[in-house]
């Protein structure tokens, strides 16, 4: 399939684990009644945001690209986003968060193809065009902002994840695109939402992923800044929500300051927030994630790090002090009194690998039954990654001869040495033919007839990650969902009022004759009296143009009767009126 990079340097650097994320966005697939929310919803945030959204919401939108009028182009939006070094693609739904995280890392916005149906215009628990370029774009052209959100992205592409995390990623996915199918069945929602929350409720102890998606939550979606008694709004999922972009700032969402403490607050996607976190400045998101990045297993490494990764079950990368990175899924290790590792061990396919490039002849399928090899020092207090060619002579340790190697921890490691990796003044690695590696009690770790031995060299294990070190030479595989999402059949009824929205609009954009617009209405009220935004934007027309009154009059009236007795578009509608009364002027915005 040919990958189309929209001419932008960001998503041409994607690699390819990413890119089997992005699907087409298929613009002519967007209806008149997509490009109606999409301009309801627009014009609704601009009206209420302009006065409690941080202050670059509003020139953010040019700079990303967008318009009130119309949903946004991927080319346009990329051709904007690479002017302060972003890209976007457009994805199926929900992804994995670690996939999510990475595509922050390359400073690249991940968008839902899809946007929400009318009936969800004020929020869709799925993710939509909305909520990710008119949530996540504009804020992106605030510097600070964008560097906390790529740096966030770099630490949370090395977090660990558990099996848990991913049955509740695909437990929310399932759920939300069941609450966007028009004709979903009332039962089934109800058990996919039970199992979301059974499956909230039995995460077991919160993986690194678990944790971090929490203080995402708390900022990049729903965080605001400034102080406790006047807080803007930034995170998107705020700004997409033009019902809860509104609710937030009652008196009855508590406002905390955001501190590290935010990481014991789980959340609901399903659901408004009872809480939120104020920032003081976007700096103090990245000294938050500082403190919390030096919690993690990239960053503490040792026995802690290899105990999370054993947990993970995943592929992870085991660094050592030298600098050499083995791929794998971590099988077993051993301590010594101090609780240092001494010897790792992985299972199934393995690879190595120096700053994140994998080693020539080392990948996963000559490694392919796993790996081991001791850590630490050797008796005496040599430290064997400091030793230079000359001083590794000194002990015995060259090409072509034998060598024995005792360790502190009582592994011993005798063979001939076949070759000696070195990088940056490190001894990485040192490969043995003929060789016999025994623990302290003497039982065999490495026997001579199961071929080369390449023993790994460090000290100590400095980091531990999820993932491998070389994603792209490993082609690790990275999960991904077989729940696709529900895309509408329309039948010639939906198609009919597909036409009367783009009537409208021709009108709109001076294209178009007003003196169709009474035919319009008409076959509104015959055909599809349940439609109340076609009707709104027929009176827009009607009242900015100051023509035919009666009509205006009865169109007004049929909406105000829709407002009483559907409770739920009272506010809506009620919103709709408000606009036309105080129009968005376009050029304030663009």
């Amino acid at each position: 399939m040919s990958f189309n990079d929209f001419n932008n340097p960001q998503v041409a650097a994607l690699p390819g684990h990413l890119k089997q994320f992005i699907v087409d966005q298929h613009y002519e697939h967007y209806t008149p009644i997509d490009h109606a929310v999409w301009r309801y919803v627009m014009r609704q945030n601009y009206s209420y945001l302009k006065d409690v959204a941080y202050y670059p919401y509003i020139p953010g939108l040019t700079k990303a690209g967008l318009t009130i009028e119309r949903i946004p182009n991927l080319q346009e939006m990329n051709d904007a986003l690479a002017k302060i070094g972003w890209g976007a693609v457009t994805v199926d739904g929900f992804i994995p968060p670690a996939a999510f995280m990475e595509y922050q890392a390359y400073r690249v916005l991940v968008i839902a193809a899809d946007i929400r149906q009318s009936r969800h215009i004020e929020y869709t628990p799925a993710p939509d065009i909305i909520h990710e370029s008119a949530g996540h774009a504009p804020i992106i052209a605030d510097k600070d902002y964008h560097e906390y959100l790529s740096y966030f992205g770099s630490i949370g592409a090395k977090a660990m994840f558990s099996a848990q995390d991913f049955e509740l990623y695909e437990a929310i996915r399932a759920l939300s695109i069941l609450k966007e199918m028009p004709d979903a069945d009332v039962e089934e929602i109800k058990k996919a939402d039970e199992l979301v929350t059974y499956r909230q409720e039995n995460m077991g102890q919160p993986s690194e992923m678990a944790l971090l998606s929490r203080l995402h939550w708390w900022t990049v979606e729903y965080g605001l800044i400034g102080t406790l008694d006047n807080p803007k709004i930034y995170g998107a999922g705020l700004l997409s929500s033009i019902g809860e972009s509104a609710s937030c700032m009652m008196a009855e969402v508590k406002k905390l300051l955001y501190t590290i403490d935010a990481v014991n607050y789980s959340y609901d996607i399903t659901k408004t927030q009872p809480q939120l976190f104020v920032t003081p400045t976007f700096q103090n998101l990245i000294d938050v994630l500082e403190e919390f990045a030096n919690t993690m297993s990239f960053r503490r490494g040792g026995a802690y790090g290899l105990g999370k990764a054993l947990e993970s079950k995943n592929t992870c990368t085991v660094v050592y002090s030298s600098g050499i990175q083995v791929s794998g899924t971590v099988a077993d290790f051993e301590l010594d009194g101090a609780g240092s590792p001494y010897f790792i061990k992985t299972a199934g396919c393995t690879a190595l690998a120096v700053n994140n490039k994998q080693l020539k002849g080392h990948g996963k399928n000559y490694h392919k039954d796993g790996f081991s090899s001791p850590v630490g020092r050797l008796k005496g207090n040599v430290v064997l990654e400091e030793l230079s060619t000359d001083e590794l002579a000194v002990i015995g340790i060259t090409i072509g001869n034998n060598a024995e190697l005792d360790f502190e921890s009582g592994i011993a490691v005798k063979g001939k040495v076949k070759s000696i990796l070195t990088s940056e003044g490190k001894t990485q690695l040192i490969t043995f033919v003929d060789c016999t590696v025994t623990d302290k009690g003497g039982s065999m770790l490495f026997d001579p007839t199961w071929g080369v031995y390449d023993m790994a060299v460090g000290e100590s294990i400095a980091s531990v990650f999820c993932g491998a070190a070389d994603k792209e030479a490993f082609e690790e595989v990275v999960y991904k969902s077989k729940t696709a999402t529900h895309h509408v059949e329309y039948s010639a009824k939906n198609r009919e009022l597909h036409k009367l929205y783009r009537q409208v609009r021709d009108c709109r954009q001076k294209q178009g004759d007003y003196g169709f617009l009474g035919n319009v209405w008409l076959r509104l009220q015959r055909d599809h009296q349940d439609d109340w935004l076609c009707a709104l934007e027929i009176l827009e027309l009607l009242e900015h143009e100051e023509i035919e009154p009666a009509l205006s009059a009865e169109i007004r009236n049929f909406l105000q009767q829709k407002a009483k007795g559907q409770p739920e578009l009272k506010k809506l509608i009620a919103d709709g009126f408000y606009l036309i009364a105080h129009p968005v002027e376009q050029k304030l915005v663009f």
